[in-house]
């Protein structure tokens, strides 16, 4: 498979790559280079393995901060 440098130093991943490995948009690419050989393969995100773990609902941004600020008070007495 071959992929073309744009003028603007982009390129396109072939669509089987992008099959094999799951690729979707906004995901990050990890390059390497050793003895004259780039290898690209998918960035580890570690911290992306817990996503959506805790499933939340909607939030009150207003009882939050009451809730923040009974905790702290509790905290300080």
């Amino acid at each position: 498979m071959i992929s073309k440098i744009t003028s603007k130093y982009q390129v396109t991943v072939p669509r089987m790559i992008r099959a094999a490995l799951k690729l979707e948009t906004a995901d990050l690419l990890e390059w390497t280079i050793q003895e004259g050989r780039v290898t690209v393969r998918p960035a580890t995100k570690p911290f992306l393995r817990h996503r959506a773990a805790v499933k939340v609902g909607a939030g009150s941004i207003a009882k939050d901060i009451r809730l923040a600020r009974i905790l702290r008070a509790e905290k300080l007495s």
